[in-house]
């Protein structure tokens, strides 16, 4: 028998250890992505800024976002370093020396960051669901609608704040029973919240496919009511994987590390995606709905006028149907061209 190499600790330590590794890997992943995201969608912003205030808001607050990941995945990477090689001889093992060192300040960091992402995440989520519910054009309506999401996101910044503090503690961390009771609360007023806004957000865009299906063509509707749409509109992605960690976390899982970087980098990703279908104006505002649904379509008589519709993203000429040779009208194939706007 070969003689054994590996660590003198507890299966449930080395297991710790093997999904923390492995969820510092996935974070990394999702950095990457969420660096491409970012630099597209400052593109697209920077382009707008004359525009209003919206881009220039939205490209500080993604900013700002990126400033707090860039300093979460730095905080990571240093956590490692700090715990299996600056301190790999600590009498217990690796997370012996993490549990003991939570209020080193890597370690404060990592925390506090991680709460600052989420909740000015479910912030933007937030906006979103006002966004697309007040473009029936009734705003006390909107601002009715996300009373009750806004106030469990104030619950769970409360609550957040909390978990911080205790999981900083010396011998403490987010896997001990205070820390532990105080993190599945607070990530289940958080999830809790985006749920709902999802929920919110998705069956309202259901209810506007109605209108959009019956004054567009099918092709233009499908643009803001596709299942892109409602998944990136709703950050669905986000909490999907947000559910996933809070069961593992609940039930003290060391798989929840994974789950941990997963939604993380989903929740970043989720975000981004919003802010470039802004940016790019494909996204829901408060006019989508009045002035998709409004805009003129003229169909045209036997004649050779041309007149533009502006549905949609392009300009549509309705073209005059192409004399045959008897003198009768022989419409083409689908009587439509497309140009760019």
């Amino acid at each position: 028998m070969s003689p054994y190499y590996g660590p003198d600790e507890s299966e449930t330590d080395i297991q710790l250890e093997r999904y923390f590794l492995a969820g510092n890997v996935i974070v990394g992943t999702g950095y990457g992505i969420q660096l491409v995201l970012y630099v597209n969608c400052a593109r697209f912003l920077w382009k707008r800024r004359r525009h209003g205030w919206q881009p220039m808001f939205l490209l500080a607050y993604m900013t700002c976002m990126a400033l707090i990941e860039s300093l979460f995945i730095a905080v990571q990477s240093r956590t490692v370093q700090f715990i299996y090689v600056d301190n790999r001889n600590y009498p217990g093992g690796p997370w012996a020396f993490f549990l003991a060192t939570q209020s080193a300040a890597v370690n404060v960091m990592f925390y506090a960051t991680l709460f600052l992402l989420t909740f000015l995440s479910d912030l933007l989520v937030l906006w979103r669901c006002w966004v697309i519910w007040s473009a029936s054009g009734r705003n006390s309506v909107a601002w009715a609608v996300i009373a009750f999401p806004a106030l469990v996101i104030l619950a769970s910044f409360a609550m957040g704040t909390l978990w911080t503090l205790e999981s900083s503690q010396p011998d403490l961390s987010m896997y001990s029973a205070g820390p532990w009771a105080y993190g599945t609360a607070y990530y289940t007023l958080s999830l809790g919240a985006n749920i709902v806004l999802t929920i919110l957000i998705i069956g309202r865009l259901l209810l506007y496919r109605r209108t959009l299906l019956k004054e567009l063509p099918a092709e233009l509707a499908t643009h803001y009511i596709s299942l892109a749409t409602l998944i990136i509109e709703s950050a669905a992605l986000y909490s999907i994987f947000s559910l996933l960690f809070l069961i593992t976390y609940a039930v003290q899982d060391p798989s929840a590390q994974i789950w941990l970087g997963v939604a993380s980098c989903c929740q970043q990703i989720a975000n981004l995606l919003i802010v470039y279908r802004v940016a790019e104006g494909s996204a829901w505002q408060k006019e989508t709905l009045t002035s998709k649904t409004t805009a003129p379509i003229h169909f045209m008589s036997q004649t050779t006028q041309r007149r533009v519709s502006t549905v949609g993203m392009g300009a549509f000429h309705i073209a005059a149907p192409p004399e045959s040779s008897d003198g009768a009208s022989s419409p083409d194939k689908d009587g439509m061209t497309e140009e760019s706007a």
